[in-house]
């Protein structure tokens, strides 16, 4: 049944006009007066529900710091870094700081707050899951507090990095996020080294050092170019596999490019047997 929701009465007395205003509802069956809803707003991404109650959440950013030289960051890194209420420093177990804050910080404002987190190896993501689901409800807090977070990462946040991991569980959440990309080491290293690493119609392959023989053996048999990360594991192998595809020669081999403590090997087969950093990464062509 159709119904008047507000009417406006008119009333000259006196000289003077009054005006009142009379709310109407329909009837229900059983003859009792019904009240209009009232309207709630659907929940969006950036906002949330407590207790009935809305608040607005902060939003999560992941930021790309680059290979290692803070010079290397983008100004919308550093705009994002300069406005966080709270910066997230990912580690492992085995060390007792964070590179990527390391880098990112001459860009920290004062008073932000950090909280460093301890991820394991990705490999065992499904063997720990209760490591990152910590993380993840700790970072939840911090948002829910309407705090903007920001998330560090080495690199860029979607190449091969434990930010995708962060970010595919706070998506679960309904939370708004920005990620914001960095230099990857690779790139870094070409430039750093004027060195062009793919031309032309040349094919370039981003091979991970950890994947298995057979599939790196493959992969260099069918490209001119290539780009191997991860080496640290088992390098003589690697340059084994490049010797065979003729593009061990030309090759080089960068240890924690950009940071303080960087090196740069052009003789490959020389590093046998020599300990490599995680942060390693060879750039390879075909003679």
């Amino acid at each position: 049944m159709l119904y008047i929701d507000k009417i406006i009465l008119p009333l000259y007395y006196g000289g003077r006009i009054f005006v009142f205003f009379a709310h109407f509802h329909r009837r229900t069956d059983k003859n009792k007066w019904e009240k209009k809803e009232k309207y709630r707003p659907r929940q969006k991404k950036g906002a949330g529900f407590y207790h009935g109650r809305k608040f607005m959440r902060g939003t999560f950013y992941g930021i790309g710091v680059g290979p290692g030289d803070p010079e290397l960051l983008t100004v919308k890194a550093i705009k994002a870094i300069e406005a966080a209420d709270v910066l997230i420093a990912p580690k492992t177990e085995k060390k007792d700081g964070s590179v990527a804050l390391k880098i990112a910080r001459p860009y920290l404002k004062d008073g932000v707050e950090i909280v460093y987190q301890v991820f394991p190896m990705v490999k065992d993501f499904a063997k720990n899951p209760e490591a990152w689901e910590e993380n993840k409800a700790e970072i939840l807090a911090l948002l829910n507090a309407g705090k903007n977070v920001a998330f560090l990462t080495l690199g860029d946040p979607m190449f091969y990095s434990t930010y995708i991991y962060v970010f595919r569980l706070m998506e679960q959440e309904n939370v708004e996020i920005i990620t914001i990309p960095g230099v990857p080491a690779f790139a870094a290293i070409g430039s750093r080294l004027n060195r062009p690493i793919v031309e032309g119609d040349d094919i370039l392959a981003i091979i991970p050092g950890t994947a298995d023989r057979a599939d790196i053996e493959k992969i260099l048999s069918a490209v001119q170019s290539a780009v191997v990360m991860k080496v640290y594991r088992n390098a003589p192998e690697i340059v084994d596999l490049l010797a065979e595809n003729h593009m061990a020669e030309d090759a080089v081999l960068v240890s924690r490019a950009g940071l303080d403590d960087e090196k740069i090997i052009r003789d490959i087969g020389a590093q046998r047997g020599e300990p490599l950093n995680y942060l390693s990464t060879i750039l390879a062509r075909r003679n």
